[in-house]
């Protein structure tokens, strides 16, 4: 039988080249569709570097805003985001959205909209419940409103979002996708037994990143 050419005929060179392919898997990309992370999860008891961590090393969440044509009831999206190229977040959620799609529509006529993260998806809660608190989750809540595409901030969150998600760049040119940001007014955040942490904007968003600790 023809020996299959990604294989080396001994049976320790067999082992050794899946062993290079499982390196490949865990230390070249992604797992499972989850990014290998950045920054080294901080402790829960530092409560800004762990929600800037949480919120850099995101690249999705649910973003809701206030839908008009339901009487004014909350509406949730799955979106895509970014804070800032890898490992440089600014902790300010950038988005990618067209008026195709109502989220956008709701934000210009009613700026009032929360973004949701869990900690779920980056795989670091194990086999935990994604509601157990010690697997972390903050609600960021605020104005979304588009930003001029000719101004240097809307230049610079677009590097940002096409650094974390490559496909937008080819996304349809007519769909009119435009840079929204989050200016965020409060924080809800659970990443450990005792309820919310108290965390306010302005420590939030100028945490240092060498406050990190490892957990």
């Amino acid at each position: 039988m023809m020996e299959n050419k990604f294989m080396i005929r001994t049976r320790n060179g067999k082992y050794i080249v899946r062993l290079v392919c499982i390196v490949l898997i865990v230390f070249g990309g992604s797992v499972r569709g989850r990014k290998l992370l950045s920054q080294t999860r901080p402790d829960p008891s530092s409560a800004a570097p762990f929600a800037r961590w949480l919120v850099s090393e995101s690249s999705w969440g649910i973003l809701s805003t206030i839908a008009d044509d339901l009487g004014g009831a909350p509406f949730g999206n799955v979106v895509s985001l970014s804070d800032g190229k890898p490992n440089e977040g600014k902790g300010i959620p950038y988005f990618y959205l067209t008026t195709l799609d109502p989220t956008s529509r709701y934000a210009l006529k009613d700026h009032r909209s929360s973004l949701t993260i869990s900690e779920y998806a980056l795989g670091t809660c194990g086999k935990i419940d994604p509601e157990n608190p010690t697997c972390a989750k903050i609600t960021l809540n605020g104005k979304l409103s588009e930003l001029d595409e000719k101004s240097e901030e809307a230049a610079t969150a677009r590097t940002a979002l096409f650094a974390k998600h490559p496909e937008m760049p080819t996304w349809p040119k007519d769909h009119g996708f435009q840079v929204f940001k989050l200016d965020i007014e409060d924080i809800f955040m659970i990443n450990y037994y005792g309820g919310p942490k108290p965390l306010t904007v302005e420590q939030y968003l100028h945490s240092e990143k060498d406050q990190l600790t490892s957990y």
